[in-house]
């Protein structure tokens, strides 16, 4: 390795990143590992979600509030570099929004795959982070999107005959799924009965197919457990700090019950050893 090692997330709308990865990204940050945050759209079809924040002035110029938004978490994380890649958000099936030309969801294949080429070869990491293949949880247009383009992006920003006029080839390592574990929801659930806590893990969290079998990799990240909660409340928009499901459990329990971030090893061009502890095991 002569490359410094650099970490990239690919996140479909401006909070995405806060809720998924945000501990793992300060760890790595603290490590002194260069992190590039890609989000893909601007959230405009986000709803507001925080009453404070229901009000004419920040419903008028929301793709700004959001940006705004945005750029308060990335720093609060610890992300080196943002890296938007200008397409509207998709909104939901059947909506007026996912019928748009400019969604990132009708976005033409290769244009899409090409920017997200672009962006690897511009920042060079050696690991990156995107959705996951099975998104039966919540299969917004964007999630699946981001999926769809990462793993050709993955395959072709080292292949010097794909799109040579947007860089020199880079060839990245690892590919990481980001996955929320049935057992976190389980702790978070059991810890909550323990303190009398009304939990919001209804048993339709439970009938959602788990993943757990699926998981290779575990990062501690419990001296950053707290980054996650501050990246989210600048969302304010759409995290509303009385919300029972962020945030019903006090912080030190929080922290204690399931301090990791937990991923699928997708791709590797690297050997190293499964279970691992380490995004950059094989590569260091």
């Amino acid at each position: 390795m002569t490359e410094p090692l650099a970490l990239l997330q690919v996140h479909a709308h401006p909070d995405d990143e806060s809720s998924k990865g945000a501990a793992t990204v300060a760890k790595y940050k603290a490590e002194g590992v260069h992190s590039v945050l890609v989000t893909c759209t601007g959230g405009e079809e986000g709803d507001i979600l925080n009453p404070a924040m229901d009000r004419p002035e920040i419903k008028d110029n929301l793709v700004d509030v959001r940006m705004a938004e945005l750029e308060l978490a990335a720093k609060i994380i610890g992300y080196d570099d943002v890296v938007l890649m200008g397409y509207r958000d998709s909104g939901m099936p059947e909506t007026e929004a996912n019928q748009r030309a400019d969604n990132f969801a009708n976005a033409p294949a290769d244009e899409a795959v090409g920017k997200l080429v672009e962006i690897i070869r511009t920042h060079r990491p050696q690991v990156i982070i995107t959705y996951n293949d099975d998104q039966q949880g919540y299969p917004h247009p964007d999630h699946l999107r981001v999926h769809d383009i990462s793993l050709p992006a993955f395959d072709l920003a080292g292949d010097p005959d794909a799109y040579p006029e947007l860089g020199e080839p880079f060839t990245p390592l690892k590919l990481y799924y980001s996955v929320w574990s049935r057992k976190r929801f389980v702790a978070m659930h059991e810890k909550m009965i323990e303190l009398g806590i009304e939990s919001p893990f209804t048993e339709e969290w439970f009938k959602r197919p788990s993943q757990d079998e699926r998981i290779t990799t575990s990062i501690d990240i419990s001296d950053h457990y707290m980054v996650r909660k501050e990246a989210l409340l600048a969302h304010a928009t759409q995290v509303d700090p009385n919300s029972p499901f962020w945030f019903s459990l006090p912080d030190d329990a929080m922290k204690s019950v399931h301090p990791f971030d937990e991923y699928v090893l997708a791709e590797s061009r690297v050997d190293s050893s499964i279970p691992e502890t380490d995004l950059f095991a094989g590569i260091r």
